[in-house]
């Protein structure tokens, strides 16, 4: 098992993400909703639901908004009608982007999504422009715990993960797609309902990206992260550690 990981990056941001708990909120719910309407209210047959519930444990939501979003989905709220959509892209210093949304307005939603593109050195591209420069896998983290690195290590090869990386800050685990539910079921055997666990788009390579072009970077993130519709941003920047505490 081996692999390349922005953990480390991604876990200097999350301080900031912490505090925009109100719109973390506003995205599950609205995914919890569309994985009801694909595959019904049963978690054992609906995979994109379990995965939804499990950030709704990490992120601290409240039952009731869970239970609200659930029973969205089951009704026939013309106003829960949401696409899915990918936008790809270039932000500062040539990184690559990959965006994903849900909304119930593309128009909208692309505007807004070029419009931040635009205004921080960057370009949105046409379909595939950046996707090849990125695998499509399963992630699954767990901050620090009392657990070893070697038994998460263990855990990996016994279900089948590509990859088990442990730092400071916690535990990652990368598994295929066709793999990532039974390696995610496996590791919540193990040792309890993971931090987070989803499909992303994790980068072959990464792009450095000078210290003085960090800032307009992590704006653009920002920005795209603050939108209501954006669901998720992966990018293959790299930046130093010292800066990305600092903007963190």
């Amino acid at each position: 098992m081996a692999g390349h990981s922005q953990f480390k990056n991604i876990m200097h941001r999350k301080g900031a993400q912490d505090a925009k708990r109100g719109k973390i909120f506003t995205k599950i719910i609205r995914e919890i909703t569309v994985a009801v309407k694909e595959g019904g209210s049963d978690t054992n047959s609906n995979p994109r639901l379990r995965s939804a519930l499990i950030s709704a444990r990490g992120a601290n939501m409240p039952k009731d908004n869970v239970d609200r979003a659930i029973k969205r989905g089951e009704g026939n709220d013309d106003s829960a009608n949401y696409s899915e959509v990918r936008y790809e892209g270039y932000g500062p210093s040539g990184t690559a982007f990959i965006v994903e949304a849900l909304t119930d307005n593309r128009n909208r939603t692309a505007s807004e999504v070029r419009a931040a593109f635009n205004k921080f050195n960057g370009s949105l591209g046409e379909s595939n422009s950046v996707s090849f420069m990125f695998d499509r896998v399963g992630v699954v983290t767990y901050p620090q715990t009392s657990e070893s690195a070697d038994a998460f290590f263990e855990a990996g090869i016994e279900c089948g993960a590509d990859n088990v990386e442990s730092n400071e800050h916690g535990h990652e685990i990368i598994t295929t797609v066709e793999m990532f539910s039974v390696v995610r079921d496996h590791f919540i055997k193990t040792f309890g309902d993971p931090q987070s666990a989803q499909l992303a788009w994790r980068p072959k390579t990464s792009t450095k990206v000078p210290d003085d072009a960090a800032e307009t970077l992590f704006k653009l993130i920002d920005v795209l992260e603050d939108n209501d519709d954006v669901q998720s941003v992966f990018s293959n920047y790299e930046v130093s550690d010292t800066i990305a505490q600092k903007l963190a």
